[in-house]
Order: C-alpha cells, then sequence, then structure tokens
C-alpha cells in the first residue's frame, strides 16, 4: 500500500530525503504502467479473439531492407528498417476481378450424366402454325440446367435362391453379398452416408434423425451410433491399421492435437480428453496419410508409443512432449513451426493501437519472417535436392540474421509482454526452427496437420461432445479414412461405400495385404471414387 505525507511532513523533510522519495515513487509508477500495459494488451489480444478477424495476412507490398556485409545478410540498422515498412499506403490495393474463362461453364459439366428432355410440337401443333404446306426441322436449340434429387431411402429385399439335391439332400444357396450387421437393417450405402453427413459435412446424428423423419424413415440417432462404432471396429480399423503401418515409410511427419469432450469419462471439469493427428509432410504432393488417434490425456506416452517404429523427422507446434521423445530415440528428430513462432507477433501487433502499429518491434519481427516465408515460397515446385540447396542461398542468411535479431532485441521490450513472448519462444525454438534448412523435404510449419484437424474442430463445435470411449476411437478411425481420402481426390461417400462393401469380403484371411488394392492411390479403386480434376 502506498504511504501518503502530509504537507507538515513534506515541508520537514531534507533534500536528500525528498529525492529519495521522488525516485521510489517514479520507480512505482514505471510498474504501475508496465503492468497495466500488460493488462491493456491482454484485453485487446482477447477481444481480438473474440470479435476480430482470425486472418495472420501481412501486407506484401513493401519489403524489408538487407545489406550484405563480409559474405554475411544483416538488417539494415533497426530505426532505418522500421522507418522503411511505414512508408507506405494504409489501404489494401483492390483485388482484381477474376476473368471470365470461355467454355468454363462446358468444363465443369461435362463429367456430369446428361438425361435429354424433348421439347416437340405435336404434329396438329406443326399444322396450325405451319399450315398444310409443309415445313422442315432446324438444328435443335439445346440448353443445360443442373437437375437435383433429393435423398430418397429404399428398401433392397433380397431373394436368395436356396436349392436341395434329391440325391444326399444337401442344400445350396445362390452367391449373395454378406451383411455387414448381423439382424439390421444398415447397407453400405446407407451407413456411408451417414459418416459421410457426420465426420464429412460436420452434421450430427440428431439432425440426421430429423432429416430421416422428413422421409418418412424412423432411424434412430442411437442405431446410427452403434451401426457406425461397430462398423469402424469391425471394418474400417482394418484398413487404419494398415495406413498406420504405411505411415512409418514417409520420412517426414507432422503432428498436432486438439481438446475434445468424452463426457461418460469426464469425471471433473478439469479433466481434458484431446484427438491427436498425424500426417505426412506437407512436401510429399502425392500418396498422402492422414491419421488421428483419440486418447484420454496430453501425455508424452501417446506421441511415443504411435511413432515407436517412426525413422525420421515430425515436424511439431513446439510441445514439450516430442522435444522429450527426441531425447529417447537416435532414429528421430523434431523440427519446429515458424507459423507459430509468427503467431505470438501478430497477436502483439493487433493489441497495439493501429497508429502504433509498425513502429512496433513486433511488426518488425513480422516483416523478417515474412521475407523467410517469400523466399520459401519460390521454392515450392523445386525437387529437395534443389529446395535444400536454394534453401542455403537465399533462406538460410534471413534466418539467421533474424534470430540475431532477436537476441539482440529480448531486452529492449517488457517481460511477459507478447512481443517479449514471441521473441523468448523463437529463441528456445532455434534449433528446432532451423532443421527446416537441413532437409528439403521439411516444412517451414505446422499449418498442414492444423487443416488436417481442422474438419473435427468444426464437426466438434457441432456436436460438442463424444459419449464414449468408444465413440471417441471409431470417430477417430473415421476421421483418419476420411481426411485420408480427402487429400488424395477421392469423393469420401463412394470411397466410404466401396469400403464397407468389400472389407467384409475379407474377414478370414489371415492378413491384411489385401488393404493394398484399397489405398486411395490404388488402381483398382472404381472410377466413381475419384473426383475430377
Amino acid at each position: 500500500m502506498a504511504i501518503e505525507y502530509t504537507e507538515e511532513q513534506l515541508n520537514n523533510f531534507d533534500k536528500t530525503t525528498i529525492v529519495q522519495l521522488f525516485l521510489t515513487q517514479q520507480s512505482q509508477l514505471k510498474d504501475i504502467d508496465h503492468k497495466l500495459q500488460l493488462v491493456l494488451e491482454q484485453i485487446a489480444v482477447l477481444n481480438n479473439h473474440r470479435f476480430g478477424k482470425s486472418s495472420e495476412k501481412l501486407d506484401t507490398d513493401n519489403q524489408i531492407s538487407f545489406l550484405e556485409v563480409d559474405g554475411q545478410i544483416v538488417f539494415f540498422n533497426e530505426a532505418e528498417a522500421i522507418a522503411s515498412l511505414t512508408e507506405y499506403d494504409e489501404e489494401e490495393p483492390a483485388k482484381p476481378r477474376p476473368k471470365k474463362v470461355k467454355g468454363k461453364r462446358a468444363q465443369d459439366i461435362k463429367d456430369l450424366p446428361i438425361i435429354a428432355v424433348n421439347h416437340m410440337m405435336s404434329g396438329e401443333e406443326l399444322i396450325a402454325e405451319f399450315g398444310e404446306d409443309g415445313w422442315y426441322q432446324l438444328e435443335d436449340e439445346i440448353f443445360s440446367r443442373y437437375k437435383f434429387t433429393p435423398a430418397k431411402v429404399e428398401i433392397e429385399e433380397h431373394h436368395v435362391g436356396v436349392y436341395k439335391s434329391k440325391k444326399d439332400n444337401h442344400f445350396k444357396k445362390a452367391e449373395h453379398p454378406g451383411y455387414l450387421l448381423r439382424n439390421s437393417l444398415v447397407s453400405a450405402s446407407l451407413e456411408a452416408a451417414i459418416i459421410n453427413a457426420k465426420y464429412v459435412n460436420a452434421i450430427p446424428l440428431y439432425r440426421q434423425e430429423q432429416e430421416f423423419e422428413r422421409y418418412g424413415v424412423n432411424i434412430t440417432r442411437g442405431e446410427m451410433a452403434h451401426w457406425t462404432i461397430l462398423c469402424a471396429e469391425r471394418y474400417l480399423a482394418i484398413l487404419y491399421d494398415y495406413l498406420h503401418e504405411k505411415i512409418y515409410d514417409y520420412h517426414v511427419l507432422q503432428a498436432d492435437e486438439t481438446p475434445v469432450r468424452v463426457t461418460k469419462e469426464n469425471r471433473t471439469e478439469g479433466d481434458k480428453h484431446y484427438m491427436w493427428v498425424y500426417r505426412t509432410g506437407k512436401m510429399y504432393q502425392d500418396h498422402q496419410i492422414v491419421l488421428y488417434e483419440y486418447q484420454p490425456s496430453r501425455n508424452v506416452s501417446h506421441p511415443r508409443e504411435f511413432l515407436r517404429e517412426f525413422q525420421g523427422i515430425c515436424v511439431t507446434d513446439g510441445y514439450q512432449v516430442y522435444h522429450t521423445i527426441e531425447k529417447e530415440r537416435e532414429g528421430l528428430r523434431i523440427a519446429g513451426c515458424w507459423a507459430h513462432a509468427r503467431r505470438r507477433f501478430d497477436e502483439a501487433v493487433k493489441a497495439l493501437p493501429k497508429g502504433s502499429q509498425k513502429n512496433a518491434l513486433g511488426y518488425l519481427a513480422l516483416k523478417q519472417i515474412q521475407a523467410i516465408y517469400r523466399e520459401e515460397s519460390k521454392l515450392c515446385d523445386m525437387s529437395p535436392k534443389e529446395r535444400l540447396e536454394h534453401r542455403q542461398l537465399t533462406v538460410k542468411p534471413l534466418v539467421d540474421a533474424y534470430f540475431t535479431w532477436a537476441k539482440e532485441s529480448e531486452s529492449k521490450v517488457p517481460a511477459k509482454g507478447k512481443t517479449h513472448n514471441g521473441l523468448t519462444y523463437s529463441i528456445n525454438q532455434e534449433k528446432y526452427l532451423k532443421v527446416f534448412l537441413e532437409d528439403g523435404e521439411v516444412p517451414m510449419d505446422n499449418n498442414s496437420a492444423e487443416q488436417s484437424i481442422r474438419s473435427f474442430c468444426i464437426g466438434k463445435k457441432n456436436w460438442v461432445m463424444i459419449d464414449t470411449i468408444a465413440g471417441a476411437d471409431s470417430s477417430a478411425i473415421i476421421y483418419s479414412i476420411a481426411e485420408t481420402a480427402k487429400a488424395n481426390h477421392l469423393k469420401p461417400y463412394d470411397y466410404f461405400e466401396y469400403l464397407l462393401t468389400e472389407i467384409p469380403k475379407h474377414l478370414e484371411e489371415k492378413d491384411n495385404s489385401f488393404c493394398k488394392d484399397l489405398l486411395p492411390w490404388s488402381d483398382k479403386l472404381p472410377a466413381n471414387c475419384r473426383k475430377s480434376l
């Protein structure tokens, strides 16, 4: 608590005491101002999270300046660099309207089936119009329109021929498809539709139940949940395990996780369950694999077990458990995420008044990271070997300059603020953030993993929670196959229907080698499973 002095007491103090008192109060005011700035920054960040734009884009029309000294690229002095950044128009240039492409409509509909609808005049109408003298028909005028047929549910009544021998009385049934679930009306087409609606289009089961009611069909959410869990456990899990084995063949993986509520298992309000995602590296354009895994915690044991046979580089967001595993394993290396390093500065800048944003150290940090991204973006079409060579020539000097600047600037900003937090994060993660410079297959950031988990997060907002552990495990399996299908340009509904038709035929086989023909890139897949590119 601050001490209050009366005027009489102050008049009795000598000069030395007055000076000391003034210095003490000055220090207290400085400390109060620092705490106030931190509070204001936190409020601004929270308001931006709630009401602001989620985009982290920074203007690209003004580039930061660099200077080469003794073969090393360094920044101009700080004041000059910041001044150069502020010399541009606040308004973003208007985006040009896209030009119409000739033949685009025909290209869009070329793969759709065509139903001819004829509109012809009758003989009586022609006579009434042209008289008895006659007429001749010109080339038809043709125009196209989309025809949409709403979903419908029908009953397939399978009649299976049963035959009996007159000699030894043995029976024989005609060949017929097996059932997905005994004594159930569910079919591969219906279950694929339920899965596609929930796990691809984020439509909760209770809404699907309402939609079925509108078609006059009584299928409850409980039935749908039961069917989905059993189909995931019995059939789709086989392909999931096969994909888990295949993912070890890749040199670079990316990983992320997000919390999820599992209501019947959350005993206290603080309990958090997690959905983890592991995917093949962004640089691999073909044969992508995306795998989800449900776990009841964020413990190091989970990625340790999932990656137990993986030898290579895993890109993560800086979560410490991955670094712990790296120390335990010789063949595993962890790479950092530049998007996470950048995000802290973006929050710091957005928390400032607009007029002072471009004079902030956080803004200069953003421009430097932007320059690194700009050079990296020029290398996306190169082979890993070429990309590595160019990274060493053009990207590495910018990265080295950034870390030199970050270490010099850390002491210039208030501790515990967002900018200080961003600088500290970068410095602590330097080892991991530089890994991409040593391997052409490693991406700069972990955005691909975040994008892969986004479908789950969108669905989570709609259905809010998972009821049981079995439901969480089956969700992980289904999301894995859905996201892998999308990443490989398949149509999820058709792919799920095909899998639920084919996998039951192989349950008696001793191994899962048949899954090779079911992979998203297999040439054995039916053409209707593939999107037209």
